[in-house]
């Protein structure tokens, strides 16, 4: 074991928070997924859903351990090859979206042969981040025109969210907020900035004027249950998801301050998405206010962690690269915990690290992967420069000693010299053993 965590490189505390969250979520998948467990098979028995979290998470770690050995300059060019290929499947998954427990889930696609189910969109948004910080670093020192920037940066991005968004609004929106902050953090222009949020809007609003226009189309099947999210959110009508929302604030209120225990829970029967966009709710009605919060500071200091790192970043590249795959992960589960306690609508965001799945958890720990690979290159960096500085104080040791044989007498000089000859192995006899006879 003692090996194994000697080969883990890059930032030790990161490794550990992720370990931390990893492990803490087996107790409340093996539990919240009892509704699962009657639905499917009517038994109960959750611990086929607990080998298979188990499954995911070691995957997501073997991940891990593969994508930080990679240098991270890699995804500069991995980025721009990637991004045409996510289109393809994401267009796939748009046109063949398959169906989950008999309902319609078109943002996943089924893997052929295997059998498990992906969402394209996770892996687009890891994608279109780095390629984003990838354009942004290389005209750091660039003044392009608007024009110019707007081809290579704008049109790739708006392609991305435009065949994510029919499928799933929350993420859209997601990706396009994170790539504004990317592009601030960038230092590229406020103006331009404005101009493209405008016209953003004004793009989500022709959107959902077609979709008004043809609401019979299934491009579109997705527009009415944003709406409904939405307006019940604001008003008290009530709907599946303020169902969900009542039991799920029930089971906030019912944890207290210490929970009923592990496995207790009640509500964890009534939550339809108690494993996954509903977790949250389970962890605090078994582990009370102290387990939520302690929840909520553990992704915290994640996102403390991931500003040292990029601050420690030596590239541009490198700093956006942890701001554009960290940043995400941290506003993720700030939107789950915020639907679960109903500030915000229901926006089926998962729990990264901890809710039940198998895409979601993968993609979380390739960016992770990444975001270690920025700290190792770093922990090489000063490796790098202790080793010259002792090269350079040792070459000094030696300076400082022909210096001070310099400053000595004649005869003690010939002296040292002498005595260094005595034990010299080179022989300048006839006699070859003489070298070693004398030593």
């Amino acid at each position: 074991m003692k090996e194994l965590v000697n080969k883990l490189k890059g930032d030790r505390v990161i490794w550990s928070f992720v370990a931390l969250l990893a492990l803490f979520s087996f107790m409340p998948v093996f539990s919240a997924s009892s509704n699962l467990a009657y639905i499917g098979h009517g038994t109960g028995n959750t611990l086929g859903y607990l080998v298979k979290h188990l499954a995911h998470v070691c995957i997501g770690f073997l991940i891990i351990y593969w994508v930080h050995k990679v240098p991270y300059h890699y995804f500069r060019a991995i980025s721009k090859i990637a991004l045409p290929i996510v289109w393809l499947l994401l267009l796939y998954t748009l046109l063949k979206g398959t169906v989950i427990a008999g309902a319609n889930a078109s943002r996943w696609i089924q893997v052929p042969f295997i059998g498990i189910t992906f969402q394209t969109s996770t892996l687009a948004a890891s994608v279109l981040f780095i390629y984003v910080a990838r354009y942004l670093s290389k005209t750091k020192e660039e003044n392009e025109p608007f024009q110019t920037s707007f081809i290579q940066l704008w049109v790739p991005v708006f392609i991305t969210l435009a065949l994510i968004l029919p499928a799933n609004f929350s993420t859209t929106a997601l990706i396009f907020s994170m790539v504004m902050m990317l592009t601030f953090i960038g230092k590229y222009p406020l103006k331009y900035i404005a101009f493209i949020i405008g016209s953003g809007v004004i793009m989500l609003a022709f959107f959902l004027l077609v979709a008004k226009a043809f609401p019979d189309s299934r491009f579109f099947s997705r527009v009415s249950t944003w709406e409904s999210r939405i307006m019940n959110f604001t008003t008290d009508k009530p709907d599946e998801d303020d169902y969900q929302i009542e039991k799920a604030k029930i089971a906030i209120a019912s944890g207290r301050l210490g929970g009923l225990g592990p496995g207790k829970s009640v509500q964890k029967n009534f939550l339809p998405q108690s494993s996954s966009d509903f977790i949250y709710a389970i962890v605090v009605e078994e582990y009370g206010l102290v387990g939520g919060v302690s929840i909520l500071l553990l992704y915290l200091l994640l996102l403390f962690r991931f500003v040292i790192a990029s601050h420690k970043a030596n590239t541009l590249f490198g700093k956006l690269v942890v701001v554009g795959l960290g940043f995400p992960m941290i506003f993720q589960a700030m939107i789950n915990m915020a639907v679960a306690v109903e500030l915000l609508p229901v926006t089926g965001q998962t729990l990264p690290l901890i809710s039940s799945g198998g895409s979601s958890i993968w993609m979380t720990c390739f960016s992770l992967g990444i975001i270690i690979s920025v700290t190792k290159k770093e922990e090489e960096i000063a490796e790098e420069q202790q080793e010259k500085e002792r090269r350079k104080e040792a070459l000094q040791r030696l300076i400082d000693k022909e210096l001070a044989e310099e400053d000595l007498p004649v005869d003690e000089r010939e002296e040292i010299y002498e005595e260094e000859a005595m034990y010299s192995i080179q022989d300048n006899s006839r006699n070859p053993m003489n070298a070693v006879l004398n030593k």
